[in-house]
This record gives structure tokens, C-alpha cells and sequence, in this order.
């Protein structure tokens, strides 16, 4: 008893796991290739160089869709190509293989030193939606960079990706929220056999040591069914591009018979461990029916340096007071002190479901989900002083936590018109979304005022103040939603796509979305295409609903200060001018041409025109008004703003070039973004202040390209591979008078070799930033020990060394 294949094969775009495409298929006309080209260890059969099409499953509900056929830019990455990135963290990978995705390493930067900020397309990172397997996947429970709560792509193995499918293009009207920048759909692998392997990486400077072991496992159920395990453990220790502060060495200087650690905090990446297991599943319960599900989980432990406190300069902890006679900090940290963050990570997602048919051209797929990510957070090296010798130094600042249930029920018909050559593809369906955001209270003194806050000693745990019992609680949004997605093949040449979606949603009301799509062959490999559509971005419970608290160093006067970010319905914020939020809403244009030759040459052009209007942001600092309580004693507030509108414009370009060049094969490859954003219009501070609307316009490269050649002898495969960032702003954050500095275009060279010692055992070795470049140092940071920019869109660590031995069998 096996499940229908051939009737089914529709139904892989309701669900990408099944979709099909041949595991050594080289997919050498997308930018995939575009950003590492062909895999670093060479099969032992030489194929015959052709450029070769993958069945796409995103963006389309249409049955063997390939790259080439579709209605809008889908990119495509295998596994090869995936594993030639010598990184854990599917951000790198990304960033390494789209040329408009970027992410950014933001060193003591709270908890974005751990769920890194990703943009697509020059974008807020929650404007981009993820899916795994087709489904939707759930969000970080940070809310980062300008309140963005985005899914966390580090969450997912690296090593359990078959295929990585991009589609570059606005997608609510298929999809729902988030997708407006576009989507990445993450496959699963479910192939058969076991693979190993153990990675070690290090930097040149000596630190940053890395070693990651990986485990797939695929094995079939009988003749029904096949079961897919992985898992993956990873260790990385801390890296330093950091000199003493000068007021360290002033310190140093003033109290010689002290022995002030140099330097007295460390900027670069943290000390993280993680551990990631899972499986990918499917089972024919009949030729008619078959079951399915996939699983993820992942556990996650980090640490972080924040800001050193002065002893001599930071008189909000190192002082005499009143109330506590006869003690002073300096009787705890003599040295001054450099809080420690430690960041605790769980996240899961579980998915089931049943697919099936009616009839030959009528199919059907529902599922379930549940997703789930919290972070515990914990400072130690810290102190309240407002508790004066009461505080502890180890505080438990509390838990953040976002959870998603979704059920869907999907539907596929393929309508014969005797007028069309083939048939009409009419995709129809609903889904539930339920969304609870949760913020748990951290130790009671994490965020007490104790007595001695009224003679000047700052309360709050030093460094991150926990969330209070005030800011603690469970918020929840449901929606619902319907679509409807035809696809119509007008004649031999012409095909064109109109969606439609309504949703509601539980805090705001509903909104209706649609796409309009189309391509035009004018010759068997040459075809122009273009779509216009409308999105949205829907605000989550989170950002709705919550309160935080957080601590900065202003460079100029290196004095602590503490903002507090209201909740729109907050009181003291409706009293500044908050208004309740609402979506962000899009209108995506774009238009292009793709190509492919026998010869081996193929590529696409795609250019990009996106307004957003109300998008989403934090508001202008205020002042705590005269008379008003102020119990978490902020030194300002802000709340979160969707006001003010842009266009985003942009170019990707996209092209490779297949060839035999003696007894090997050689694939050259370039990929390249050009990428702009305007603030339009609005009353926020990013429209009305001339440095906020300067951080948001110039803070990302506007260009970004990737040029790669590869080249596969018998055993042997090599990897040469440049990656250019275009020049970009970078501002100093200061809670009055931000500095700016604008930083050059940078290049890096990384070249890899692999070697296949026999059909099982395998080794793998390169280096990445061969010429150990460093962007300029951030000199307005200069005064925090601070060498390069925590804001860098690559990473500032220098050469980094590494080497992969893998068994297959």
C-alpha cells in the first residue's frame, strides 16, 4: 500500500515537506549558486553541465512549478550549498546566500546579542514570514530592534535542511501577515541514510573556538511511510576586538595599587552552547490518505558582557549615603564592575497533519500546529544599590515567552477548461491563529526602589532591571482567516495568478489583501514577469500589550541611563500622544525577466518598488512630566508608533554560468542587491527628527553582492568566493546629542577545499576573510573600549579558520 504519488503531486505546494526534487540536482541558475555555487565535495560521477530546474513549492499552489516557470523570484538553496557556509546559525547562512538579506552580530546589545536582527530587502525583520515545511513558523519572544518581533531563524539545524526556498516577492495575500518583504520556506530533509560529521572553527586572533558535532538519520517505515531524526550540538566561546577604556586607564593611573583587569568588559560575540534535535515524518495510511508531521526543539545558554561602571564617575552606585552608614560599593567592586547577561533559550515547534484527494484533480490538506519560544534572562556582577548592602549580585530578571496555535484546512481543484491546454489551478482555504504573549516577574530586588534611592543610590538591578510584577503578564489575539489563489494558463505563453485574503483579527478588526501576477514567455528560455499586491503587518500581543525597562551608557559623559518603553494603552503614554496600534500595510510592485540557455548560462532581473505606510517604530524620548509617579525611576519613555510611511526601491540581480573547463566543471556565479528606503511622511520621530530619520535610511548597506567560482576535479572541489557590502551610517545611541559616522564599502575573500577520501569519509577546509580585513573603528565608541561598530551588517572578528570531516552512509 503506497500513497498516490502521482495523484498527489499537486498537493506539495499545500505542504513544501513533500515537494519534490532529486537530491543531487544542481541548482545552478538560482542565486543559490549565485552565493557559494556548486557543492565543496565533488560527486564521483561528472555530470553533464546543463542548467537544471528545481520544483518550487513557495508562492505557488500550482503543481511542478519550477524556478523558471514561476510568477515571481524564488530562490533555491540545496543542501551542498547550504553546508558550504561554515556557520551554525542560519542568519550566516542566509546572509551569505541572499544578496538582500542582512544580519547583523550586535554585541552587548541586551537580548539582541542573542535573536539577531535579520532584514530582507532592507525591511524590518518581522516583515519577512518564515515557514518550515510550508508552516508558518513562530516568532521570537524578543522584541528587538524598533519593537520588530521576528521568528528567530537560529532556532532551526542547519544540518536538517534539505532545500531553502526564498521567494522575494510580497506574499500576504497568500500567506497572511509578515509577508511583505517576502517569505523563506524552510524544507526538511527526508531523504534516507545517516550522515555525521564534526566541525571546528577559530579565529586568527586565537579566540572565537567553535565545534559543532551533527547527526541525520533517514530510515523507511516499511513501504508506507519514512522517518527522518537529527540533532545537533554546538559550543562557541567569546571573542574580543576590544582596548581599555581611558577611563579605565585614567583609573588605573589614579589608584596605582590597584590591579584593574584590562580590558575591564569584552565587545564581540558571546560564550553560547545549544543543543537541537528533531524529526521529519510522513506515513500512507492508504493509497488515499496519508499522515504527516514534523518537530523541533532546541535549548539554548549564552553570555554577555554589558558596560563597565566607573567607581570614580558612576555616582549612582558608588556613593555615601545616609541610609546605609558605613557602606559603600566600593567594599564590593573596588575594581568597578561589568554586569554579566545570561540569556536561557527553549524553543519548540511541533506539526501534524492529514492530506488526501476527492478525485484525481480535487485535493485536501489539514494540519495543526504549536510553536514556543521563552527566554530566561539572568544578570550577575551587578548590584542594587538602592538596597544598599541588602542587594545581592546575581539577579533572575525573568521570562519572556510567545506561543502560536494554528489549524488550517487547504484545498486544491484543478478546473479543465476546453479553451485552455491546461487546467485552471484554484487553491482555496481558512486558518485560526491563536497568539500569547507572556512576561514573567523577575526577583523582587531586580527591579525594587529601596530605601537608599532617596539620598541618590539608583535602584534596579544595575546593568538590565528585571520585569516587574507591573509589567508581568498574559496577553492573547486570535484571528481568522480565508483565501482564495487562482493561477490560469492563458495559451502556451501566458500565465497569470490573482489571490485574495480576508483576515480578522481579535484586538483590531480585518483587512482584506490581493496579488496580481503574471508572466509572459517570448521565447522557451527567455520570459519577462511581474506582480503588483497589497500586504499587511499585524501588530502581536506583544507589542500591544507590554511594558520593558532598559539601561544604556550615554559616550559622551559615560553616565548610566534608563529608559522605559510604555504599552500603548499605558496611561502615563496616552497622556504623551500614544494612540492605539494598528497594521502596517504594503504595496508591492514588481517586474522583471529571467532567462536559462543550454549553454549553461541563466539568471534573473527583478526590480522592486514596496510602500509601506504606518509603519511600525518607537516613538521620540520624553521626560517624565512634573508630578507624575515614576516608580521604575526613568529617566525617559517612550511607546511604540506606527506613523510614518516609506518606499523602498531596489534591483536584485542574479546570474550564473555552467562550464566544462578541462577534465573538471567550473560554475561561476554573481549575486547582487541594490537597495534603497525613504522616509515618505509622518508625525513620528523617525519622520520629524533629521538623526532618527538618518539611522533608519542609511543604517544598512544600500549594496550588497557576492561573486563565487567553484571547481570540481575527480575528488577534489574548490570554492573561491568574494562578498561586497556597500558603505553605510552608524549612530552612537546617545540618550541626547546621537553622534553619526558613516563607514566605507567592505570586501572579503573566503576560499574552501573539499576532498572526498572515499565513498563514505570526507574532509572539508577554508578560511573565511582571507586578507583578514577590518571595517574602520567606530571612533565616537572609542571611549567604551569599543574598537568596531557593534552595528556592522558582517562580521568585525577578522580571519576566521575552520575544518569539517563528515561520514555518509
Amino acid at each position: 500500500m503506497t500513497f498516490k504519488k502521482t495523484r498527489i503531486a499537486s498537493a506539495v505546494a499545500l505542504c513544501a515537506m513533500n515537494a519534490l526534487m532529486s537530491a543531487h540536482a544542481q541548482t545552478a541558475n538560482n542565486a543559490a549558486a549565485a552565493a557559494v555555487g556548486s557543492q565543496l565535495v565533488p560527486s564521483n560521477d561528472m555530470p553533464e553541465v546543463s542548467v537544471q530546474q528545481s520544483v518550487i513549492v513557495t508562492g505557488t499552489r500550482g503543481a511542478n512549478r519550477t524556478q523558471f516557470d514561476t510568477l515571481a523570484p524564488v530562490d533555491v538553496f540545496n543542501r551542498d550549498e547550504i553546508a558550504a557556509v561554515e556557520s551554525n546559525d542560519l542568519n550566516d547562512v542566509l546572509a551569505q546566500l541572499v544578496p538582500s538579506y542582512v544580519v547583523q552580530r550586535m554585541p552587548m546589545n541586551d537580548g539582541q546579542v542573542f535573536v539577531r536582527p535579520a532584514t530582507l530587502r532592507g525591511l524590518s525583520p518581522d516583515q519577512t514570514l518564515v515557514l518550515v515545511n510550508g508552516r508558518r513558523f513562530h516568532r521570537s519572544a524578543l522584541l528587538g530592534s524598533r519593537g520588530a518581533q521576528a521568528a528567530d531563524l537560529a532556532q532551526i539545524p542547519t544540518s536538517a535542511i534539505k532545500r531553502i526556498e526564498v521567494l522575494r516577492d510580497g506574499a500576504s495575500a497568500q500567506y497572511g501577515s509578515d509577508a511583505i518583504a517576502g517569505v523563506i520556506n524552510i524544507i526538511l530533509d527526508d531523504t534516507v541514510g545517516t550522515e555525521l560529521s564534526l566541525r571546528h572553527s577559530q579565529y586568527s586572533e586565537g579566540d572565537g573556538a567553535a565545534t559543532g558535532f551533527r547527526a541525520k538519520t533517514g530510515f523507511a517505515l516499511g513501504d508506507n511511510g519514512r522517518l527522518v531524526l537529527f540533532a545537533e550540538v554546538d559550543k562557541s566561546d567569546a571573542t574580543s576586538r576590544t582596548r581599555q577604556r581611558p577611563d579605565a586607564i585614567a583609573f588605573q593611573a589614579a589608584h596605582p595599587e590597584l590591579n584593574v583587569p584590562n580590558p575591564v568588559q569584552r565587545w564581540g560575540q558571546p560564550d553560547l552552547e545549544s543543543k537541537r534535535v528533531g524529526f521529519n515524518a510522513k506515513y500512507a495510511l492508504s493509497d488515499e490518505l496519508e499522515l504527516y508531521g514534523h518537530g523541533l526543539y532546541g535549548a539554548s545558554e549564552g553570555l554577555s558582557d554589558f558596560n563597565w561602571r566607573n567607581p570614580d564617575t558612576t555616582t549612582g552606585v558608588y556613593r555615601n549615603s545616609s541610609v546605609f552608614p558605613g557602606w559603600n560599593l566600593h567594599s564590593v567592586y573596588p575594581l568597578g564592575f561589568s554586569p554579566k547577561y545570561f540569556n536561557e533559550q527553549d524553543d519548540i515547534q511541533l506539526v501534524g497533519g492529514l492530506r488526501g484527494y476527492f478525485s484525481d484533480r480535487f485535493r485536501w490538506d489539514v494540519s495543526a500546529s504549536f510553536g514556543r519560544n521563552s527566554i530566561d534572562y539572568t544578570l550577575s556582577n551587578s548590584i542594587n544599590a538602592s538596597l544598599g548592602p541588602n542587594s545581592p549580585t546575581s539577579f533572575y530578571l525573568g521570562e519572556l515567552s510567545q506561543e502560536e496555535k494554528i489549524v488550517n484546512a487547504n484545498f486544491n481543484y484543478e478546473l479543465l477548461v476546453a479553451a485552455l491546454a491546461q487546467p485552471v489551478n484554484i487553491a482555496f482555504g481558512t486558518e485560526f491563529r491563536n497568539e500569547t504573549y507572556g512576561v514573567k516577574a523577575g526577583d523582587p530586588e531586580s527591579y525594587a526602589v529601596g530605601p537608599g534611592a532617596a539620598s541618590g543610590l539608583e535602584s534596579n538591578s544595575n546593568g538590565a532591571p528585571g520585569f516587574s510584577k507591573r509589567q508581568a503578564g498574559e496577553w492573547g489575539q486570535d484571528s481568522y482567516a480565508a483565501y482564495l489563489d487562482v493561477e490560469v494558463p492563458l495559451g502556451e505563453r501566458m500565465n497569470v495568478g490573482m489571490a485574495a485574503r480576508y483576515e480578522h483579527f481579535s484586538e483590531f478588526g480585518s483587512t482584506v489583501d490581493g496579488k496580481l501576477s503574471a508572466r509572459y514567455t517570448l521565447t522557451p528560455n527567455f520570459a519577462l514577469r511581474g506582480s503588483y499586491s497589497t500586504g499587511f503587518r499585524a501588530p502581536t500581543p506583544g507589542q500591544l500589550n507590554t511594558n520593558s525597562t532598559n539601561q544604556g551608557l550615554d559616550t559622551k559623559t559615560l553616565q548610566i541611563f534608563t529608559g522605559g518603553r510604555l504599552a500603548t494603552n499605558d496611561p502615563l503614554a496616552i497622556l504623551l500622544g500614544a494612540k492605539p496600534l494598528k497594521p502596517e500595510q504594503s504595496k508591492n510592485l514588481s517586474m522583471g525577466f529571467t532567462w536559462k540557455t543550454p549553454a549553461g548560462f541563466s539568471g534573473s532581473v527583478d526590480f522592486y518598488d514596496i510602500q509601506l505606510s504606518d509603519r511600525f517604530s518607537t516613538s521620540a524620548s520624553f521626560a517624565i512630566p512634573a508630578g507624575i509617579d515614576n516608580p521604575l525611576r526613568y529617566t525617559s519613555v517612550n511607546y511604540f508608533t506606527n506613523d510614518f510611511d516609506t518606499t523602498t526601491q531596489g534591483v536584485d540581480i542574479v546570474g550564473s554560468y555552467l562550464t566544462r573547463v578541462g577534465a573538471g566543471k567550473m560554475n561561476l556565479t554573481a549575486a547582487y542587491n541594490y537597495n534603497t528606503t525613504t522616509v515618505d511622511s509622518g508625525r513620528s520621530s523617525v519622520a520629524t527628527n533629521v538623526a532618527q530619520r538618518t539611522v533608519f535610511e542609511e543604517r544598512l548597506p544600500r549594496q550588497k553582492a557576492t561573486f563565487s567560482a567553484t571547481y570540481d576535479l575527480d575528488k577534489w572541489s574548490m570554492l573561491g568566493r568574494i562578498r561586497h557590502y556597500g558603505s553605510w551610517t552608524d549612530n552612537s545611541g546617545n540618550a541626547t546629542g546621537d553622534i553619526f559616522q558613516r563607514f566605507g564599502a567592505m570586501q572579503f575573500l573566503d576560499l574552501a577545499a573539499g576532498y572526498q577520501i572515499n565513498k563514505m569519509h570526507s574532509i572539508r577546509f577554508g578560511i573565511d576573510n582571507v586578507t583578514d580585513e577590518y571595517p574602520d573603528e567606530a571612533t565616537f565608541q572609542a571611549s567604551r573600549g569599543l574598537i568596531y561598530s557593534r552595528n556592522a551588517p558582517y562580521d568585525t572578528d577578522g580571519r576566521n579558520l575552520y575544518v569539517e570531516y563528515k561520514v555518509t552512509f
